[in-house]
């Protein structure tokens, strides 16, 4: 959660951070046993409890701060995209979401095809100005964002830095910064910070 703008002009924006299951994930190579590792299926980066020994490199290498050591089991935790949940058959569509998609009040969190123009994630990021989490490291994250009140984010230093991306002429994948994107892959999820509230506990 942070602010954006200047006083008196100022907005509260609420930011939940995942894995963002990027297309080149620096959390893989430096695993030193292999535990962190890519599907080739469908992009989705996993880790394997069974080969994890908690070392933490990759918390470090990620720059979006999207693993977390489990103190208690002592291995690397992170968002799974829900993959069992979304791929079982015995639920209907409907339900076939990751459950923070599912459980968000505000539809603040959307799933879906991002190479299907007519998706709920290419609407979004179509008519919203959609972008890719700090471009600049080269990852190609897989969860690309509509554009927030005044364009900004926060990376994972605290820092606020400002994104705006013209939508006129391009592609869904190319709004949302996916020109390296995979066609395989058809599951992505997207955030509007816009509609994301804060609950209090």
């Amino acid at each position: 959660t942070f602010e954006v703008g200047e006083f008196p002009n100022t907005e509260t924006v609420h930011f939940p951070k995942s894995c963002l299951h990027c297309e080149d994930p620096p959390c893989v190579p430096v695993c030193p046993t292999g535990a962190s590792y890519k599907r080739k299926e469908d992009g989705i980066v996993l880790v394997n409890y069974d080969k994890c020994i908690g070392c933490k490199y990759c918390s470090w290498a990620c720059p979006y701060g999207a693993r977390e050591l489990d103190e208690q089991q002592q291995v690397m935790k992170k968002c799974t995209l829900c993959v069992d949940r979304i791929y079982d058959m015995s639920m209907v569509e409907a339900d076939r979401k990751p459950s923070c998609v599912k459980a968000c009040p505000t539809s603040a969190r959307l799933f879906g095809d991002v190479h299907d123009p007519e998706s709920a994630v290419s609407i979004a990021i179509r008519e919203s100005g959609g972008y890719a989490l700090m471009p600049e490291v080269g990852h190609a994250p897989g969860q690309p964002l509509p554009a927030a009140t005044q364009d900004a984010h926060q990376d994972s230093r605290g820092r606020t830095r400002a994104r705006r991306q013209s939508a006129q002429g391009r592609s869904p994948v190319a709004q949302a910064g996916h020109e390296r994107a995979d066609p395989r892959r058809r599951h992505y999820l997207v955030g509007e910070t816009k509609k994301c509230i804060r609950l209090s506990p």
